[in-house]
Order: C-alpha cells, then structure tokens, then sequence
C-alpha cells in the first residue's frame, strides 16, 4: 500500500527497498512520493547519507540476501544417503 504522505529517513529507505525491483517510479509511487521520481531520488540520497550509505542509484539498495531469495539458492547435499 502506498503511503499518504512521502516517506522520509529509514522508513523511506526501507519502502524505497522493498520496492527497488520494480523500479524507480513504483518504489516512488510506493514511498509517497506519486509520480515525482527527482524529489523521490534526493530524498532517498539525503536519507542514506543521514545513515552513512553511500548509493548512486536505487538498485544499490538490493542486498545479494534479496537476489538469492528471488532467485533461488543453490542446494549444498551430500551425493548420497551414506555420506551424511
């Protein structure tokens, strides 16, 4: 559910990051911040410089932990029953 009013700080962070794969107008849309991308960025930008992260672009904030999830992982099993 979007918010009612733009997001600011780590709540904007954390909905601009839940949302940073389906990109940059719904992460904004999503954050509150409707169809205005630019403010949606420079918030985003000043919220993560306030936590000492340093992005250049939304996509920066997708963890390698979000890829594997999407993804999938890989299976680590022993060849056999025998050699648990």
């Amino acid at each position: 559910m979007a918010s009612p009013t733009p997001l600011q700080g780590i709540e904007l962070i954390d909905c601009a990051k839940a949302n940073a794969r389906q990109g940059i107008v719904t992460a904004a849309k999503q954050s509150g911040y409707g169809q205005d991308t630019s403010s949606f960025q420079q918030e985003l930008q000043k919220a993560c410089q306030g936590i000492g992260v340093e992005i250049d672009e939304l996509s920066d904030l997708i963890t390698d932990q979000q890829t594997v999830r999407r993804d999938g992982g890989i299976e680590v099993a022993p060849d056999t029953p025998s050699e648990l």
